[in-house]
C-alpha cells in the first residue's frame, strides 16, 4: 500500500466516524476503532480506554443531544494522523453532558486529532469549545 493509499484510507475512516455520529449509529462507529482505542476530551478531563468505555461515552453524549449537524471546516491527514476542524450544532435534551440547560441550542467548535493504525482510529482527542446559541 502506498503512502497516499494509507492517507486515503485514514480519511475515509474518519469520514465514516463522523457520519455514524451524525446519524447516532454508535455501534457502527465501533468498527472504526482499534480494540485498545483511547478517547480524550482534555477540557472536560475525560479519558476512556477500550471500545466498551468509548461506546458508553458516546451513548451518553448522543443520548443527551438531538438535531445534530456537522459542518466540516478543514480536514487533513498523514499516514498516522487525521486532524479535523468542524462545527457541530445540536439541542441538549438531557443534563450531564455540558453545563447548559435542557432545551438549549449549542454550537461547538470541535477539533479532533485522530491517531490511526491499520486504517482504524487508535486514539481520538476531542478539543470541545461549546457556546450557547440564542
Amino acid at each position: 500500500m502506498t503512502a497516499q493509499d494509507t492517507i486515503t484510507r485514514n480519511l475515509e475512516a474518519v469520514e465514516a466516524h463522523f457520519h455514524s455520529e451524525e446519524i447516532n449509529e454508535v455501534e457502527q462507529s465501533l468498527d472504526l476503532y482499534t480494540d485498545d482505542v483511547v478517547w480524550e476530551a482534555p477540557a472536560r478531563n475525560l479519558i476512556f480506554r477500550g471500545k466498551d468505555a468509548v461506546a458508553a461515552n458516546y451513548r451518553g453524549i448522543f443520548g443527551s443531544v438531538e438535531n445534530v449537524e456537522f459542518k466540516n471546516l478543514d480536514r487533513f491527514a498523514t499516514e498516522d494522523r487525521v486532524t479535523d476542524d468542524s462545527i457541530v450544532s445540536f439541542t441538549l435534551i438531557r443534563d450531564g453532558y455540558l453545563p447548559f440547560s435542557v432545551g438549549q441550542k449549542v454550537e461547538m467548535r470541535l477539533v479532533h486529532i485522530f491517531e490511526m493504525r491499520d486504517g482504524k482510529i487508535s486514539k481520538e482527542i476531542a478539543f470541545e469549545m461549546p457556546r450557547a446559541v440564542a
